[in-house]
């Protein structure tokens, strides 16, 4: 355990043996998670965040602190790291080859970090993109533990759309010899992340030199950036995150289904230039609701709107809803 004032605690819980979904499991398992604040006498002010990809349990550090949404003065914030992150087990912790690990095994881990802690109820459950499809499962599992989902430029399933991303993505470490077992070249990992900065923004992200206000000279400084961000990170992880992600029940009866068992007020906020999480997407999903809605944000940044800090145009507007679904729940 280590502790940092300004940056909550981190904690790994030890699963011996961690049955998956896939019908694998993980031996000596880790789930790394991080609290801020304390747990009150009732146990009524607990706030739950899910990792988004290539994201850890300090990636929501903007949402977090004194007068910001999530203020440890007033609310227990535990933010729990998928497998696969390279925080929690992953293959750059314990090699490979690694395990299917879908998004339930994500939730059923976080489920046994809030049991250690002793939470019986959460006040909101949140996240950005993959974070946010662990945040509808997990309501879904165990909607009487919960009373305020936000689900932010996400979905509860990996739609077609998704689907075509993440497999373009993931193409670029699985062509070719050793790209499947974590040990892709820097050259492969540097066109993974040039592929991906195509689908993270937009159109108007481009044509209106939007790109410079997050610090970028030119669309070619985007793509050769988001390159060289990618070389250092472990292919493995990538994969076994995108398989979790990729996975995502896309049959539209099953996540009918499963959306329907959630009883918490739920917020599903898509960017209008998202690509692959989509407006209309977050609508077909917000009609099974019981007491959901569709609350667009509208800006020029394609998915990495829901980034959090990203600009603060899109993070004061992810401030208010967080204040206000914390008011009412």
């Amino acid at each position: 355990m280590t502790t940092t004032p300004d940056h909550g605690t981190r904690n790994q819980l030890a699963l011996p043996e961690f049955s998956l979904e896939s019908g694998a499991a993980l031996a000596d398992a880790q789930v790394s998670y991080r609290t801020y604040g304390s747990l009150s006498a009732a146990g009524d002010n607990v706030v739950l965040l899910f990792t988004y990809y290539t994201g850890d349990d300090l990636s929501y550090q903007p949402w977090i602190g004194p007068g910001r949404p999530l203020d440890p003065n007033e609310h227990f914030v535990v933010v729990v790291d998928h497998f696969g992150n390279g925080v929690s087990t992953s293959p750059s912790t314990a090699g490979t080859p690694f395990p299917e690990v879908r998004v339930g095994d994500s939730v059923r881990a976080a489920q046994l970090v809030l049991d250690r802690l002793g939470v019986q109820h959460l006040r909101l459950v949140a996240g950005w993109s993959l974070g946010g499809m662990q945040s509808l499962e997990f309501a879904a599992r165990y909607p009487d533990r919960v009373s305020a989902v936000y689900a932010l430029c996400s979905a509860a399933r990996c739609s077609p759309i998704n689907q075509v991303f993440l497999d373009s993505v993931s193409a670029a470490l699985t062509v070719g010899a050793g790209g499947a077992d974590g040990t892709a070249a820097r050259e492969r990992l540097d066109v993974f992340g040039r592929v991906y900065a195509g689908w993270a923004y937009c159109e108007q992200f481009f044509a209106d030199e939007v790109y410079r206000e997050l610090g970028y000279s030119s669309p070619a400084d985007v793509v050769a950036r988001w390159g060289e961000d990618h070389q250092s990170m472990h292919a493995g992880d990538l994969l076994a995150a995108l398989t979790m992600w990729r996975a995502a029940d896309g049959d539209l009866d099953a996540v009918g289904e499963r959306l329907g068992r959630i009883t918490a007020r739920t917020v599903l906020m898509p960017s209008v230039t998202d690509t692959y999480f989509t407006v209309a997407e977050n609508t077909l999903e917000a009609s099974w609701l019981p007491n959901g809605e569709v609350r667009p944000m509208v800006s020029p940044l394609g998915h990495i709107a829901g980034r959090p800090g990203i600009r603060a145009e899109e993070q004061d507007e992810v401030d208010a809803c967080l204040r206000e679904l914390l008011k009412t729940s």
